[in-house]
């Protein structure tokens, strides 16, 4: 058989399927349009059409510059939902101009805080293509200005348009173009979700000398067959090609599984929820807009759809049996690349690290929000299962306070496996060790953490002599 997909047949049947989109709640049927555009609905745009740009090796499949005076809603669906009914969201998402409009050739979603039973109510809005502009694969390429403030979650993300192809989410896979959370303007993420059980690759791009509010910044995504690369401002900055699905206890389906359908894409602003939590004071929403300056759609005349998941490639331990790279901290190394040691910076955490005298230096300006707020880890340890393993290391701090180890799975929805563990430094170095049995399916991309952030200190960390060897009976 023929592998070849002609794009013109998939946009074709991709426009036929019509059913609910899945999603990780169950989602709410109502279609209603606002009051204030049911006239206007699909009335041509006052202004001159914006010029698409081409791209070389594609072809425009859609696009929205969003220069008309309402919603095109031949392209998008207003998603109206109750909150809570998704990750604990506090937003009402509603079909109201209030939520959603344009404004000086800009789709704008605003999050609006009122007051209802005496209580603070928020309502925001969500836009989805589903069942009007789905495709299978393409460069999607979006731009979009987020708002800043504590609680804000804009996101651009696709989800399949078909839910019983493969069965309720992360079965049937999402493809999270962009994520910033409104206490942290200056980090964005890219993720793929899967699986059963629950799987996921996120990638970060962080900026240094401004942030994800101060202005618009192009994100894009280019989805193929048998692999998912995510760009900020052209920049490639995650790359995943290992994905699966499957019914708990059964097989995996085909590769490349559940990516291989048509889905849609979709915008929205939260307010809440169990990843940025619930806003304070300091939330300004007269300023709580998401801005989205275009959506556009590129394919490729054809995509070769006969393609294998990539065997997985498993570090080897050096000669002395570690696993951990550098784990002497005899080399220096650039501590922001993927490249053995990566620190890491997330929710107001603030500080440094250096490698000096065979140990890494840990200093805190600011201890952040989270647990890993400031945060040192080195990922690709090869974690088989039924293996037990063991994680040493030397360290002690200008003061006493507590950190947090564990051996965490980025790919495999962040289990644990070895479990986050507090312990207590003191000026005096001390040595640590921890065993555990891996337990899960094999990863080849367990990470060693030490997590420094909302300890109640700022005091510095110095560690040394770090290893994760294999235990052998």
């Amino acid at each position: 058989m023929n592998k070849k997909q002609l794009l013109s047949l998939a946009a074709a049947l991709s426009m036929l399927i019509c059913s609910v989109s899945c999603s990780d709640k169950n989602k709410d049927d109502t279609d209603t349009k606002p009051a204030a555009t049911q006239e206007a609905t699909n009335q041509p745009a006052t202004e001159a059409p914006v010029v698409t740009p081409q791209l070389d090796g594609y072809e425009l499949l859609w696009s929205d510059e969003f220069t008309g005076g309402v919603l095109d809603e031949s392209k998008w669906n207003y998603e109206p939902h109750e909150p809570g009914w998704t990750n604990n969201e506090l937003q009402e998402y509603t079909t109201s101009t209030d939520n959603v409009f344009l404004r000086d050739g800009k789709l704008v979603i605003k999050a609006v805080k009122s007051e209802k039973n005496g209580k603070d109510y928020y309502t925001s809005g969500k836009v989805t293509g589903q069942n009007k502009t789905d495709f299978t694969y393409g460069k999607i390429v979006a731009s979009a200005k987020v708002p800043e403030g504590k609680g804000l979650w804009p996101a651009i993300w696709m989800m399949p348009q078909v839910q019983e192809h493969y069965g309720e989410w992360p079965k049937c896979g999402e493809i999270d173009i962009m994520e910033v959370l409104g206490n942290d303007v200056k980090t964005a993420y890219g993720t793929l979700h899967y699986g059963e059980p629950h799987a996921e690759t996120q990638g970060t791009w962080a900026l240094t000398n401004s942030s994800y509010a101060d202005s618009f910044h192009e994100y894009s995504v280019e989805w193929e067959p048998g692999e998912i690369r995510w760009y900020i401002d052209g920049n490639l900055y995650h790359t995943a090609n290992d994905w699966f699905t499957a019914v708990q206890g059964e097989d995996e389906k085909p590769y490349p599984a559940p990516f291989d359908q048509p889905f849609f894409v979709q915008m929205n602003l939260a307010v809440g929820g169990d990843w940025p939590k619930d806003p304070d004071a300091s939330t300004d929403f007269d300023k709580a807009e998401f801005e989205i300056d275009y959506v556009r759609i590129y394919q490729k005349p054809e995509y070769d759809t006969n393609v294998k998941k990539p065997e997985k490639q498993y570090r080897q331990a050096l000669e002395d049996g570690n696993f951990i790279f550098n784990g002497d901290f005899s080399e220096a190394e650039d501590l922001t690349d993927d490249v053995n040691w990566k620190f890491l910076l997330f929710n107001d955490g603030e500080g440094y690290a250096e490698i000096k005298d065979n140990m890494i230096v840990i200093t805190s300006e600011n201890e952040g929000t989270v647990d890993y707020s400031v945060q040192l880890v080195q990922p690709d340890l090869p974690m088989i299962k039924g293996k037990k393993y063991r994680v040493s290391f030397d360290a002690y701090s200008d003061e006493e306070r507590e950190i947090i180890v564990c051996v965490s799975a980025p790919s495999a929805g962040w289990i644990r496996y070895l479990q986050d563990t507090k312990l207590t430094l003191t000026p005096e170095k001390h040595s640590f060790t921890y065993e555990f049995e891996m337990k899960d399916k094999d990863d080849n991309n367990g990470r060693l953490e030490f997590n420094m952030g909302h300890r109640g200190s700022t005091a510095t960390v110095y560690i040394s002599n770090v290893r994760v060897e294999e235990i052998t009976e």
